[in-house]
């Protein structure tokens, strides 16, 4: 049985696949528990790639993935509510007020994350963020009109908003950014393949898969020698500057996660592992002396592969979970 964060997250999935258009739109595909995939019918994508502004009405519990107009109206006091923001790997999100009604002194709130918060937990990490956690909270009622457009640093963004008189409520436009090297990354779907470069930065970058996967490392550039070492208490890649871990857990907040494995030095060929957890992430650590470069393919996980060995496969984890 699927865990309570792989439930919460299929949900925002599901949020996700949705908001791509209204319910006339949308077809199922296979829609089991553990693929919970909606999609795009031609018709919405024919009116989108026509140049039109897509618009449409927010739920207080949402998700979004494409750009357009959006506007949420209380019918009724909405005291918690929160919509979800993401874009392909390369597309930093940006946020733009177009209208705001909302009381600030009767309690209302409309604030921008910089990042996704589930259950107490965030992505990116504190570790691996750029801004302090206050820092990335852009509340409406304290910048006004001084702040009108937030954009995100990585792929994912959010609102949280508190409306309490019917009627009241805001108007925002969702803009997608190129991002020339993307850091932090939360995948929309449980396959696919991904080079990350860190340039010459001092930065930690995570790429966040909520599935149990099957994850092939094929390339890797760290300016070392070649080598690869399990993590255990006594032995990583601490001291290194520059490396890549494989992380696992039942959480969204990489720096809450059972470290797994770590890939200190280059290498040309092929690293696999099996990771059934709720969360895999794969992370790079980077001093910033180096252009480091990773290259992975990954596709969830099904029970079969469990039973299943492979020469190049490292250890196994998690599989109780799924």
């Amino acid at each position: 049985m699927p865990s309570a964060f792989q439930f919460q997250c299929h949900l925002v999935l599901i949020f996700l696949a949705a908001s791509k258009g209204e319910t006339r739109y949308l077809e199922v595909r296979d829609a089991g528990e553990d693929e919970p995939f909606l999609l795009l019918s031609e018709d919405l994508k024919r009116e989108l790639s026509a140049g039109q502004i897509y618009r449409r009405s927010l739920r207080c519990i949402d998700m979004l993935s494409i750009e357009g107009q959006f506007t949420f109206t209380a019918d009724q006091p909405h005291l918690h509510c929160a919509t979800f923001f993401i874009g392909e790997p390369e597309e930093l999100i940006r946020v733009d007020y177009d209208f705001v009604n909302i009381d600030c002194k009767g309690g209302d709130f409309l604030k921008v994350f910089d990042g996704w918060i589930l259950k107490g937990e965030k992505f990116p990490s504190s570790l691996d963020h750029p801004l302090t956690t206050s820092q990335r909270y852009v509340d409406f009622c304290e910048s006004g009109n001084i702040q009108r457009s937030i954009r995100s640093s990585q792929n994912v963004a959010m609102i949280f908003f508190r409306i309490h008189q019917p009627g009241n409520g805001f108007t925002v436009t969702i803009k997608k950014n190129t991002n020339l090297f993307p850091c932090n990354v939360i995948s929309q779907t449980p396959s696919g393949r991904f080079t990350m470069v860190i340039p010459h930065q001092h930065r930690n970058c995570s790429f966040s898969i909520i599935y149990p996967v099957v994850i092939k490392i094929s390339d890797l550039i760290l300016g070392h020698l070649n080598g690869l070492f399990l993590k255990k208490p006594s032995v990583g890649c601490a001291g290194v500057g520059d490396f890549v871990e494989l992380l696992g857990g039942a959480g969204l907040d990489p720096s809450k996660m059972f470290p797994l494995a770590d890939l200190c030095h280059s290498f040309h060929g092929s690293a696999q592992m099996k990771i059934g957890c709720d969360n895999t992430v794969l992370r790079m650590v980077s001093s910033g002396k180096h252009i480091n470069r990773v290259t992975f393919e990954y596709h969830q996980l099904d029970l079969q592969e469990t039973e299943m060995k492979k020469e190049n496969s490292i250890e196994e984890f998690c599989f109780p979970s799924i």
